[in-house]
């Protein structure tokens, strides 16, 4: 399944203080259907099938301009793994796995 990292920058909003964007944003993720997500202190994690993704990126991307930016960058990382199921989390674990194993030998 395709992971997607996402990180959506409001420009000319008057104010170096953007959570209540962020704020509005992950309620905008709310109403996308067929993702899960998960707010990280630098963006946004997104699953889903890739046609949901590029959906909620767009969303994402419209949500400051209804807030009042004036100007908006997006930049996006898209992951997507077809020779084997996997998710944010597996890839986590296979990391943890790693540094313990280095831990033991």
């Amino acid at each position: 399944m395709p992971i997607a990292e996402v990180t959506v920058i409001p420009i000319g909003t008057g104010s170096t203080s953007l959570s209540a964007y962020v704020a509005d944003m992950q309620r905008v993720l709310e109403t996308v259907e067929g993702v899960t997500y998960e707010l990280t202190s630098m963006g946004t994690i997104i699953e889903g099938p890739l046609q949901r993704i590029l959906a909620a990126v767009e969303a994402l991307h419209e949500s400051p301009f209804t807030n009042g930016a004036q100007r908006v960058s997006t930049a996006v990382k898209i992951d997507d793994r077809r020779d084997k199921p996997s998710s944010s989390r597996s890839k986590l674990e296979s990391v943890e796995r790693k540094l313990h194993t280095d831990l033991v030998e």
